[in-house]
């Protein structure tokens, strides 16, 4: 009898393996017999975004799937799960058996499994640590490094700018004394829980109540935690921890209604990496909330993506959807010396572009549960700060266009044309953005002697040319360039006045073709010496 009942568990375990339930995108042929007016399907802040970046307002890709298609995959399936317009395609929970019968449906074009396991940002490295007295010192330094107080005497706070935060959940937002402004002023526009499918936002994670008070939040006393102060709010929540395979399909759903209620920047401080992906998938490619974002800009949206906490793990790269070509990936600088983050993710893609595209302080006073503020560290705190800046940037210039918007803050980073794949091109500015940079003054010389490359410092007395206070005035950049077009080595090195760095040839490794050196906003290319 003992064994009878063995066996019988056995054979019950390996039926439960064999109808495993998986989670699929189903992709369709086509959207017949639809109907679309996107003049009632729009908010008119997204119509006005649509205008300025030349993207018409009737695409097929806005049209909605076909409902019969939609009735009938689900049919087959256990779950419904979402769906996608931009794409044409359903999200169901299946097994093998059911998803074989959806594949053969005629108007399928084929079907995609996601990927396993939970998204890495939204607890890794975002741990509190106890107030302490330079709390006030790090919330003004969170302000200051981008030339915050330039915006304020502008009278630029993100007025009329629409954001959009995906998040895990946003629990006391609805109470705490750091949103009391927006919540006075009803800016925060509209709610969803893509998980639950309500509309109630306000519980589970408070990792987005903390990157939300990094965009707009201020203290009881008014100072600023962000920069983005004035603006309007969209707060989606898209992470339910319990069924993780399910949280892409709800990033994906999230961005798409975000751009149907009006959005001009999401601010996402999650990503996806080892737990789903291999390194090599980090193509600007593979990921569909990587192709979601490069269509977000499309739409005219800018994405702005925390670029990772794996800087110290094995994985160490950039994550989805950081590595989408058209989507602001942001890394973590300390704010201790203005270099990076030890856990800072590092680029660049696997195609060898440049990422994170800019940098921020990675760790921040953001608002805790319960009315506190507390410290906090992850480059997912580093996004909502840019994508504060980049509220600011539209209010200032409110016909820019994305890809425009996207490049003009690159160009405000304070190491830019500078770059690197642990500090992009650096943090952003105000200044850059006012018009209120200077030139840049010659405060190093360079000369090859013999095999090695002398780099002669002559002036460390200089304010960086957009930065408002000096950044790193004491610290020399340098990269090189391989035949392949990615960075080869790169250098951060401490000088002084007077200081001679030496560099040898071999030390520019295999093929270099270029050398940049970077100091207080001053550059200078030169080529490899043969």
């Amino acid at each position: 009898m003992v064994k009878t009942i063995k066996m019988l568990f056995i054979s019950i375990l390996f039926t439960q393996i064999g109808i495993a339930q998986e989670v699929y995108w189903v992709f369709l042929k086509d959207k017949p017999d639809t109907d679309f007016d996107p003049i009632t399907y729009f908010d008119a802040k997204a119509i006005q975004r649509r205008i300025i970046n030349d993207v018409p307002l009737n695409h097929k890709s806005d049209w909605p799937l076909n409902p019969n298609y939609v009735a009938e995959v689900s049919s087959f399936s256990d779950e419904y799960v979402g769906k996608s317009r931009w794409f044409n395609a359903v999200a169901v929970s299946a097994n093998a058996n059911q998803i074989d019968i959806i594949s053969k449906l005629p108007y399928v074009k084929h079907v995609q499994q996601t990927n396993s396991n939970g998204s890495e940002l939204t607890e890794d490295k975002t741990k509190a640590v106890d107030v302490t007295d330079n709390l006030e010192y790090l919330r003004s330094r969170q302000i200051l490094v981008m030339g915050g107080q330039l915006f304020d005497s502008a009278g630029i706070d993100g007025k009329g700018v629409r954001v959009a935060i995906f998040d895990g959940g946003f629990p006391d937002v609805d109470v705490h004394p750091a949103f009391e402004e927006i919540r006075n002023d009803k800016r925060i526009i509209a709610t969803y829980n893509f998980p639950q499918k309500e509309e109630d936002v306000y519980k589970k994670n408070a990792h987005g109540l903390s990157t939300f008070s990094n965009v707009a939040g201020k203290t009881v006393d008014g100072d600023k935690l962000g920069l983005a102060t004035g603006a309007e709010f969209l707060l989606a929540r898209t992470e339910i921890g319990l069924e993780p395979k399910k949280e892409e399909v709800y990033w994906q759903m999230a961005v798409e209604w975000a751009d149907k209620n009006g959005a001009q920047i999401i601010s996402s401080s999650l990503g996806y990496t080892s737990a789903r992906y291999m390194q090599t998938d980090m193509d600007g490619q593979t990921s569909l909330v990587t192709r979601a974002a490069n269509m977000a800009a499309k739409k005219g949206i800018l994405v702005v993506t925390a670029a990772g906490n794996d800087g110290d793990e094995y994985w160490k790269i950039i994550g989805a959807p950081a590595d989408a070509d058209s989507a602001l990936a942001v890394g973590g600088i300390a704010p201790e010396d203005n270099i990076h983050m030890s856990f800072g993710s590092y680029g660049p893609t696997e195609d060898g572009r440049i990422k994170p595209n800019v940098s921020n302080y990675a760790k921040t006073v953001a608002a805790g549960k319960d009315g506190v503020l507390k410290i906090i560290f992850g480059t997912s705190f580093s996004t909502p700060l840019t994508s504060g800046f980049a509220a600011c940037v539209i209010q200032h210039n409110p016909t820019i266009k994305v890809m425009d918007l996207f490049h003009t803050i690159e160009q405000s980073a304070h190491l830019y044309p500078y770059y690197d794949y642990a500090h992009g091109y650096g943090i952003p500015q105000a200044a850059y953005i006012l018009n209120q940079s200077t030139e840049p003054e010659p405060c190093f010389e360079t000369e090859w002697v013999g095999e090695n490359l002398v780099v002669k410092i002559t002036r460390t007395d200089l304010k960086n040319a957009k930065a408002n206070r000096s950044l790193n005035s004491d610290k020399l950049y340098l990269h090189v360039v391989g035949a392949d077009g990615k960075l080869n080595r790169y250098w951060l090195i401490n000088i002084e006045e007077g200081d001679e760095v030496q560099f040898s040839a071999s030390d520019f490794g295999d093929q270099p073709q270029e050398i940049a050196v970077f100091l207080n906003g001053y550059l200078t290319n030169l080529p490899i010496k043969k």
